[in-house]
């Protein structure tokens, strides 16, 4: 496995240090629950939609470069491919018992 990586481009730094500064805000301003936030509903839900925009443009930026995550880490052995399973009939859905 080579672990020479593309250099990152000024604008995945600024996405990644952007990101990384909204989740430390979140971190901080944690409260224990029945406290008020001190951060406003509305402020609250521009974090939560600045941090869909960027990992949205992360992703296409990963596409683009051709280095697509997988989204989740995978065991070696782990199988890689979808698994189809076949389900028998006869359950409480079965369209042969429909009238």
């Amino acid at each position: 496995m080579s672990t020479e990586t593309e250099p990152e481009s000024k604008e995945q730094r600024i996405l990644r240090m952007v990101k990384k500064v909204i989740t430390e805000i979140a971190k901080d301003t944690h409260t224990p629950p029945g406290m008020r936030h001190p951060l406003s509903d509305s402020t609250i839900n521009s974090m939560r939609a600045c941090l869909d925009l960027i990992v949205s443009r992360e992703t296409e930026l990963a596409a683009q470069s051709g280095n697509v995550s997988p989204g989740k880490p995978r065991f070696v052995d782990e199988p890689s491919g979808n698994v189809i399973v076949q389900l028998k009939g006869g359950g409480k859905f079965d369209n042969k018992k429909q009238k």
